[in-house]
């Protein structure tokens, strides 16, 4: 009962302090070939409580269509932390965790760093650069990437940030 009891509690908060979003998220990497092999893109849909968020996100990182067997289709867990808000200017970080789906490299670990804009309370644009590492039972790789995100909250958000302004 007392498990039931946290867990109820638990998805009370989720739900009544933070906002749901989705996101777009087109970027474009340092990684050998066409256009079309540097070219990511991700859907993402998760939770914000103020200062944190977190998402989970669909994505192919590259939309070449010659790779075989050896599919580009991922999914993520990103986590993000606001940490500096100056008016409508936020900087974000994003530590993910991934899985490649029948991929040689098949773990991705993403570090991302972002600045934030609020055009309105419910559309904020990002754009972000960092570096994805993939690593699988034979080899490893690394590539870097920048982007641009379009969010979209389902209610008005004022998030905030670890430093606040004096």
């Amino acid at each position: 009962m007392k498990q039931f009891s946290l867990l109820s509690l638990l998805f009370t908060f989720s739900i009544c302090h933070s906002q749901t979003y989705v996101s777009l998220a087109p970027s474009l990497t340092n990684d050998v070939g066409k256009f079309s092999d540097k070219l990511n893109l991700a859907v993402e849909a998760g939770r914000q409580w103020d200062v944190f968020s977190i998402g989970l996100a669909l994505g192919k990182s590259n939309l070449s269509p010659s790779h075989g067997k050896d599919t580009t289709v991922y999914l993520e867990l990103r986590p993000n932390l606001n940490i500096f808000q100056q008016g409508k200017f936020t900087n974000t970080f994003t530590p993910g965790i991934g899985y490649a789906f029948n991929a040689k490299q098949t773990l991705i670990l993403e570090f991302t760093s972002g600045i934030e804009y609020s055009f309105t309370e419910k559309i904020h644009f990002n754009m972000f650069f960092g570096q994805y590492f993939y690593s699988g039972l034979q080899s490893n790789s690394s590539v870097n990437f920048v982007g641009l995100s379009a969010v979209m909250f389902f209610a008005p958000v004022q998030s905030g940030s670890i430093i606040k302004k004096k």
